[in-house]
């Protein structure tokens, strides 16, 4: 039985256009032709445009189906394991994405509604960075103390914000002035600023011990995305992130060392 190329189209959900793109590329031509030179397909036609579609429908090009069709006991084993192989990969790349949006929508969620005239009063030069917030979201996710943060954050109202947030503005004064004035990043007064920082983490967020307070700090020092958080760029120097870090690192081996000698 013969079907016109229309016919073909309809039952098959493809163009007329796509159909003759496939006969012009010598990848499906019918086996024969109208009185009035129409193409016409028959079973057999039919039986590889389902083969085409279905390669398709994998993501392989037009070349690629066209070798596979050439010979298919030699090449659709290796092509399909191959392709297998790739859309594990993007299945597991879809999944990463889902899961930046679902922690996109949790950071987001801060529990207390805002305009942007009150964002700006609480928050004032302290950027949010949906990237950062986003990655640090799917680097700290299982640990308990991201979702302890997560949580307290929001429930934090507006007057907790401005409350923090003043708070933080205090300390970054002191560390910039610290860190004008020369003071060393291991000297006391620089990690007594660290552990004012590694308390602020725990009276607003999450217990900070001093291991996890060092990865921030870490964080601070490899990401500028990560330090705008607490340092706003017009306010940062260089080398300032670094000099936090230190200071982080030194407190931490200041408290072992008094744990450790009582």
């Amino acid at each position: 039985m013969s079907y016109s190329v229309g016919q073909v189209s309809a039952f098959a959900g493809v163009t007329v256009r796509t159909l003759h793109h496939y006969d012009r590329a010598g990848l499906l031509s019918p086996s024969g032709r109208s009185g009035a030179g129409y193409r016409l397909y028959d079973d057999t036609d039919l039986a590889r445009l389902q083969q085409i579609l279905f390669y398709r429908e994998l993501g392989f090009s037009l070349d690629e189906i066209a070798k596979i069709l050439k010979d298919p006991q030699a090449n659709a084993l290796d092509q399909l394991r191959a392709r297998l192989r790739q859309l594990s990969e993007e299945i597991g790349r879809l999944q990463r994405l889902a899961e930046v949006a679902e922690q996109a929508i949790e950071v987001q969620q801060t529990g207390v509604e805002l305009t942007p005239e009150e964002r700006f009063d609480v928050f004032g030069e302290i950027g949010f960075d949906l990237s950062y917030a986003t990655e640090a979201q799917l680097k700290w996710q299982d640990s308990p103390g991201q979702k302890e943060s997560m949580a307290r954050a929001a429930a934090h109202t507006k007057e907790d914000w401005r409350q923090l947030m003043g708070e933080a503005a205090a300390w970054r004064g002191e560390l910039l002035a610290a860190f004008d004035e020369g003071e060393p990043a291991d000297g006391e007064r620089a990690t007594d600023l660290a552990e004012e920082h590694r308390l602020h983490i725990a009276r607003w967020f999450t217990t900070c011990p001093p291991d996890m307070h060092r990865r921030i700090a870490d964080d601070f020092a490899a990401d500028p995305r990560a330090f705008a958080l607490v340092v706003p760029p017009s306010r940062q120097r260089p080398g300032l992130a670094a000099y936090l870090r230190k200071a982080v690192h030194a407190n931490a081996a200041r408290r072992a060392h008094h744990e450790e000698h009582g």
